[in-house]
C-alpha cells in the first residue's frame, strides 16, 4: 500500500448557537462561508477548513477542558494574522510569543470555547 493522498481536510465542530459561532468564525476570524446547508455551515480560513454542525443539547468544548484545542495552524505570518484578529475584536486564550519547538505563535478562543493555534516557523 502506498503513501495516502489527502486532498483537504474539514474540522467538524459541534456547536451549541450556530448563527453566534458562524458570525464569529466570519467576522471575527476572517474565515469565508464556502456554503450552508440547514443545521450546517461550511467555512475556510485559506486551506484550514471548518464545518459548524447545530448540536443545541451537546456539552460546549469549553467543558472539555485541554481537550477544546482542535487545530493548529501553520500561517505565514503569525503577527500579521494576530494583529488583524486583535483589529476585529477576536478572543484569546493567549498572546502572540515565540515558542521552544521553534514557532511564533498565539491563540484564539471561540464562543462555544473551540481553541485554535496559529503559527508561523521562526527561521533561524
Amino acid at each position: 500500500m502506498g503513501p495516502r493522498r489527502i486532498r483537504s481536510v474539514r474540522h467538524v465542530l459541534a456547536v451549541n448557537d450556530l448563527a453566534v459561532s458562524t458570525e464569529y468564525f466570519l467576522t471575527r476570524l476572517g474565515f469565508e462561508r464556502d456554503f450552508a446547508v440547514v443545521g450546517w455551515e461550511f467555512l475556510s480560513f485559506g486551506d484550514f477548513q471548518v464545518m459548524l454542525g447545530h448540536c443545541p443539547d451537546e456539552m460546549r468544548a469549553s467543558e472539555t477542558n485541554n481537550h477544546s484545542y482542535f487545530a493548529h495552524v501553520l500561517v505565514e505570518d503569525a503577527d500579521e494574522v494576530y494583529s488583524e484578529f486583535r483589529t476585529n475584536g477576536a478572543t484569546f486564550s493567549s498572546q502572540i510569543e515565540d515558542k521552544p519547538w521553534g514557532h511564533r505563535e498565539f491563540g484564539v478562543l471561540t464562543p462555544e470555547g473551540h481553541r485554535i493555534i496559529f503559527a508561523h516557523e521562526i527561521e533561524s
